[in-house]
């Protein structure tokens, strides 16, 4: 039987307080069954490790999406704003294309339904404290001899992986022989669907809108971005010409989903150059379980990057205790370290729910 878990850490989502749409749409939700799920139920297996092609996932999308501004205070080193799909829109859109089936699983009140969901539509506190770590870091995105590669576990909102594709556009020039690589990976196939791709062509939008007319004009004063085919277009081709690669997988971590990522041909850095792969995971390791195959799956990709001469390490977010869960940051660091890694404390967060971001390499 699939467990359900509700942390209850601060609230159903990172708010903003200066969001430019606080106000949504009264939308009536109907109360998700126990059984309710698009995804594995009782007595099958987990998701496969499955690849999403970018041209499939854009012909899926609405034709508009609302969206807030989550501001994000870099530890007093300015600020970035990061948009986001609002959770509502999400919620709208599912009632229009309603089926008869169940309420989509993680719009209801667990925040985890192990199998079933695990958490994607929300964004969670460590994944803002991952992007205060990248923030001190991000000048390696300016080195033009070198080819990085982003993998998100867990990714849901994206909001690492968004951090780092805004400061990219502004680091990485026209000229970028060796090409950026983002891989966004979620346990849900409608997470990357609904809130991952939608919040990359929100952040492209949005960056590039005083260049174009046609994503000034998609743009709508009740904080809207018409999604026409000019604009997702443009999308395609601004990834294209700045030789940036968004890649997308679903499923499980396992072996299979490991061999699936290596094999993504998509992120091959160009012009010889060397690749440096960082993999970024936020609130992943909440259960016994989660954290094992989390720890696993990192420790392969990272080997994987190793064999073919290739740099990498991981970034991990997480609490430092998940009451009642049994997962727990302390457990990863010491897991990490007896398979012979170097682990290193980057962050720790005391006030509140006490949280920690830690790197780990390859000895």
């Amino acid at each position: 039987m699939s467990a359900s878990f509700s942390f209850s850490f601060s609230g159903d989502d990172i708010e903003d307080e200066g969001d430019q749409n606080p106000t949504a749409p009264n939308v009536s939700i109907p109360a998700p069954q126990p059984s309710a799920s698009a995804f594995p139920v009782q007595g099958r297996p987990l998701l496969a490790a499955t690849r999403h092609k970018l041209q499939h996932m854009l012909s899926q999308l609405p034709s508009k999406v609302a969206y807030g501004i989550l501001d994000i205070d870099l530890d007093g080193r300015g600020t970035i704003q990061l948009p986001r799909r609002e959770l509502w829109d999400v919620r709208v859109q599912l009632m229009a294309e309603d089926d008869g089936s169940d309420t989509e699983p993680g719009l209801g009140n667990h925040d985890v339904k192990t199998g079933v969901y695990e958490g994607g539509f929300k964004s969670w506190e460590s994944s803002v404290d991952l992007v205060k770590v990248l923030s001190l870091s991000k000048d390696f995105l300016g080195d033009m001899n070198l080819a990085p590669r982003v993998i998100e576990l867990g990714c849901g909102t994206a909001l690492p992986s968004l951090a780092l594709f805004q400061w990219s556009l502004i680091l990485r020039g026209h000229d970028d022989k060796c090409g950026l690589s983002l891989v966004l990976a979620d346990y849900n196939p409608t997470v990357l669907q609904l809130v991952t791709l939608p919040n990359f062509i929100l952040c492209w939008a949005l960056h590039q809108r005083a260049e174009s007319k046609i994503l000034a004009d998609a743009f709508s004063s009740e904080g809207e971005l018409d999604l026409t085919p000019e604009v997702l277009k443009g999308f395609e081709d601004f990834l294209s010409d700045r030789r940036i690669s968004l890649s997308f997988f679903s499923g499980a971590w396992s072996t299979e989903f490991v061999d699936l990522v290596s094999s993504d041909k998509t992120s091959t850095p160009g012009n010889g150059s060397k690749r440096h792969t960082i993999i970024l995971g936020a609130e992943t390791i909440y259960s016994p379980f989660a954290l094992s195959a989390f720890t696993q799956t990192i420790f392969s990709l990272m080997e994987q990057e190793r064999e073919q001469g290739n740099t990498a390490e991981a970034l991990v977010g997480a609490k430092k205790l998940y009451f009642g869960v049994g997962g727990s940051l302390d457990d990863f660091v010491a897991g990490a370290r007896e398979l012979g890694a170097n682990v290193e404390e980057l962050r720790e967060e005391t006030e509140g729910v006490r949280r920690g971001v830690v790197r780990c390499k390859l000895t």
